[in-house]
């Protein structure tokens, strides 16, 4: 596996990322691949094409009608 160095980063965005490791109970390190990570995972994924995604995956789903079951869990 490779490693890298990042040089002269913010202190805002140190802080930020100092504190989200805490949060999440993870070294910087850790935190800073799972950013990267899910940065990779999204490539090419923008919100576009989520959406197409889907809705060609719920195409053709009775998806029943919101409004009534909502109007009809009020009523109770």
């Amino acid at each position: 596996m490779k490693s890298m160095t990042i040089r002269n980063v913010p202190d805002d965005v140190y802080e930020r990322l100092t504190a989200m490791a805490r949060a999440n109970r993870r070294s910087l390190q850790q935190q800073v691949l799972v950013l990267l990570e899910q940065v990779r995972w999204r490539r090419g994924r923008g919100p576009l094409h989520v959406a197409r995604s889907l809705r060609a995956e719920l195409a053709g789903q009775d998806l029943g009608d919101t409004v009534s079951q909502l109007r009809e869990d009020r009523s109770r």
